[in-house]
């Protein structure tokens, strides 16, 4: 008789797809709540401070971080065991670097609004430490399935917070909510005395911190 148990080496009791499943899926949810890279391991700063003025350039941010972190964790994953350890992190460098290249040459030729908006920050994703530390920590270690699961985990955690922080940042700083040249809606009295304090670096400091103070008292940050 053939044994049906056969190929879960937890419990013996599920099949190999399911157990799969549950480590892709278990990554995917860590790297959005348990592991978010702002408002958890506080990486990435640079860019959440710099580029979330507004709404624009926080999906822009967070739509290039991910297609980055896809690409290279992929690339490196499915290379993990023909990279010398001594080269390894300029292997990396230039893994990540062909990505953010790729990703400047179509924001420049499909969205040239949001490449100049972006400027310098764009090609500074090489230096991420987001992306080079889930290559280094995650990616040289694990299988590229898995390696999937963890770059759109973290990916979308990371956008997802910039977002919610350029939320705060445009709506107090312009008293106004746009995306691409499309206002969604405007604030009467707050848009004619719009606080311009929000739209500065020191703003995107503040807002960063109350939502770091919030999550905390909410449990969504464990408190240890």
């Amino acid at each position: 008789m053939e044994d049906k148990t056969k190929g879960c080496s937890s419990c013996g009791n599920c099949p190999p797809e399911t157990k799969t499943g549950g480590v892709f899926w278990k990554e995917f949810t860590k790297g959005i709540v348990i592991s978010n890279p702002i408002f958890i391991l506080a990486l990435g700063l640079c860019p959440a401070l710099a580029v979330t003025g507004t709404l624009n350039n926080a999906l822009g941010m967070g739509g290039g971080v991910l297609f980055v972190l896809l690409g290279a964790n992929i690339v490196i994953s499915m290379l993990r065991n023909a990279i010398p350890s001594l080269v390894r992190i300029p292997i990396f460098i230039v893994v990540i670097a062909t990505f953010v290249t790729i990703l400047g040459l179509l924001f420049e030729a499909y969205i040239p609004p949001l490449h100049e908006s972006l400027g310098i920050y764009l090609p500074l994703i090489v230096v991420n430490c987001i992306i080079l530390g889930r290559a280094e920590v995650f990616a040289s270690r694990n299988k590229t399935s898995i390696s999937v699961a963890d770059a759109l985990g973290i990916g979308v955690g990371f956008t997802i917070a910039i977002i919610i922080i350029s939320l705060f940042r445009e709506i107090l700083g312009t008293g106004a909510l746009s995306i691409f040249r499309f206002q969604i809606f405007s604030i009467p009295v707050l848009s004619d005395f719009p606080v311009g304090f929000f739209v500065s670096p020191p703003g995107a400091f503040l807002v960063i911190g109350v939502l770091l103070a919030l999550f905390r008292v909410i449990g969504v940050m464990d408190s240890e």
